[in-house]
């Protein structure tokens, strides 16, 4: 629809619903539809009417603007005098994330574009500690950013103080000093301003790029860095082999680690706020042949949608997922290899259930997000707090649903077996391929069949398929010999459209942006609990729950490739062929 020019004092204070009407975005009729669902989801209204395809996320901020009482404005194509930049510091810029676009400097007057319009320590900041007349106005997040890095980022970059390192003679004495390492050095070198400057840069890149996991890692004659993207690893560039001990003891001083300890491996954490966002670092530093390798996974809490009506279930899944951790006892799984986002999966059903009347908690290694409402345990094996340990102690602990990290062992899968016999929801997350080979794997681990038959209500397996950035999308057709790694035949998708990433610098030139979860979801019913019973195969157990509706991982994968949201080769790339 077009949009209706109304001033921002005219929206003011009202219903988003009815500012999205006055300002000509939605009708009236399409509001009253968002409020009929919302009765039945927790879900604002703006994200619903995005949803329903009625408008943008950017038809929303404009109108939270309005509401209160702001402009916003369309900066993508507005070119900022040097007065004006210059009106406030870099840092101010940075920590606040605003940028000014008007200024008078007789009248002290700033008017500052901002992220949201709930920002207001940054209006009230700039005006009592800087004595600015502030008028703030909203724009495009993204647009925000990149004037922010035009104009306010740190000339200095990775490259230039790699070679400023490299020459700098302080650090020359590090290279080929193996494990006889002076402790006195390593600590000169590595609360060095330049080393640091060098570390912050490189963390800040990662987290602005998005990356999962930053690699730090020392060879016989380099010292790499990657970073993980949406799955698949990027090299940075390597600085000076002699350099890796500084970096390595900078991050094991900001984590707290123990520094003269290179024979061991450590565990620790680092919390930062990069944009106003609390950000964790997991830390692992492992020793290796050539030096201590370092992996520090990122999580952005800012990032991470806990919903589940976010998390890519498909509106069938999703309403069977919910019939499962609707259920007052009994053990839902999700299985998955490392990295399938089967925590943020158990997380996303956590804070569904996570209500007043309902007691959870959880027992994780480690724990990586706290939400509040639930008690949450930290597993820790070095003083005998194991997954089995914790679980025993949650049961004199009167909860509703407990949330078991990892099944790793008999002994955790028997208590958890417990827990749900004597009236618990337990949810946990097993290491399979598919849905179907959880059942065959706990039984290796040594559990009766006849306890998995009485717990178990279902299985949920997950991949993680990259997904086809918007900027470069476009069409085309699949060889045959795409088509034939899915088991399809050129007569199957007649008729069907299939996109690509043709690749530019949004997506790295990969072709990729982001990453969506594909499901499994296996339901036992009375047939199955007795093929299980009687150690029916993995193919049985398949057989029987597709024939019974189940969705299989490849199906779902189809299903995405159909609807433009990814490709063949990730499809083919994380799923096996349907037997």
């Amino acid at each position: 629809m077009a949009t209706t020019s109304v001033t921002p004092a005219e929206l003011k204070g009202r219903k988003l619903g009815r500012v999205l009407t006055k300002m000509g975005i939605v009708t009236r009729e399409q509001v009253h539809e968002a409020l009929a669902v919302q009765k039945t989801r927790k879900v604002k209204i703006g994200q619903l009417l995005v949803e329903m395809g009625y408008c943008t996320q950017k038809d929303v901020d404009a109108a939270l603007a309005g509401q209160a009482g702001m402009e916003y404005l369309d900066l993508s194509s507005v070119d900022l005098p040097q007065e004006v930049v210059e009106a406030l510091p870099a840092e101010s810029v940075q920590a606040y994330q605003v940028v000014p676009i008007e200024y008078d400097e007789q009248g002290r007057k700033l008017k500052i574009a901002m992220k949201s319009p709930d920002n207001f320590r940054a209006v009230d900041d700039l005006r009592l500690l800087m004595g600015f007349n502030v008028t703030a106005a909203v724009a495009d997040p993204d647009v925000i950013d990149q004037m922010i890095q035009k104009y306010y980022s740190k000339s200095e970059s990775v490259a230039d103080l790699m070679g400023e390192l490299a020459s700098n003679e302080k650090f020359a004495t590090l290279q080929n000093r193996g494990q006889s390492i002076d402790l006195d050095e390593v600590l000169e070198a590595a609360s060095d301003n330049q080393v640091v400057k060098l570390l912050n840069l490189v963390l800040l890149q990662a987290i602005k790029d998005k990356a999962s996991d930053i690699h730090f890692e020392p060879f016989e004659n380099e010292f790499k860095m990657r970073y993980r993207i949406d799955g698949v690893l990027y090299e940075m560039v390597p600085p000076p082999k002699h350099l890796g001990p500084a970096i390595t003891s900078r991050i094991k001083v900001m984590a707290n680690l123990d520094i003269a300890e290179r024979r061991l491996p450590q565990d620790g954490r680092i919390e930062l706020m990069v944009g106003g966002n609390p950000v964790d670092l997991r830390v692992a530093v492992l020793p290796t042949l050539f030096g201590e390798s370092v992996v520090m996974r990122v999580l952005d809490r800012g990032n991470v949608e806990l919903d589940l009506d976010r998390i890519g279930f498909r509106e069938d899944d999703l309403v069977k997922f919910r019939g499962l951790i609707g259920k007052p006892n009994g053990i839902v799984i999700v299985t998955g290899p490392t990295g399938s986002g089967k925590t943020t999966t158990l997380y996303a059903a956590l804070a569904e259930l996570n209500d007043i009347e309902t007691k959870i908690l959880t027992a994780e290694d480690p724990v990586e997000y706290d939400i509040d409402g639930l008690c949450q345990c930290q597993v820790n094996e070095d003083v005998g707090l194991t997954f089995a340990r914790a679980l025993r102690s949650f049961l004199r602990q009167d909860p509703d649903v407990i949330l078991v990290g990892e099944i790793r062992d008999l002994e955790t899968a028997q208590i958890a077996v417990q827990a749900s016999l004597t009236g618990h929801l337990v949810l946990s997350t097993l290491h399979t391929n598919d849905a179907p080979s959880s059942i065959v794997r706990l039984v290796d681990l040594g559990m009766e069949p006849f306890l998995l038959t009485a717990t178990i209500e279902g299985i949920v397996a997950q991949r993680l398929v990259r997904t086809i950035c918007p900027r470069c999308k476009e069409e085309y057709e699949p060889s045959e010999e795409e088509l034939m790694e899915l088991a399809l035949r050129p007569e199957d998708v007649r008729g069907r459209t299939f996109f690509r990433g043709r690749g530019c610098d949004n997506c790295h030139n990969s072709g990729y942006k982001g990453r969506m979860a594909i499901f499994e979801i296996m339901v036992m019913d009375d047939t199955m609990r007795e093929m299980v019973m009687n150690e029916a195969s993995t193919a049985a157990l398949r057989e029987h729950a597709i024939r019974r509706g189940m969705r299989t991982l490849r199906e779902s994968g189809l299903l995405a490739i159909y609807e433009g949201q990814t490709t063949i080769d990730e499809v083919v790339r994380e799923t096996i062929i349907d037997e």
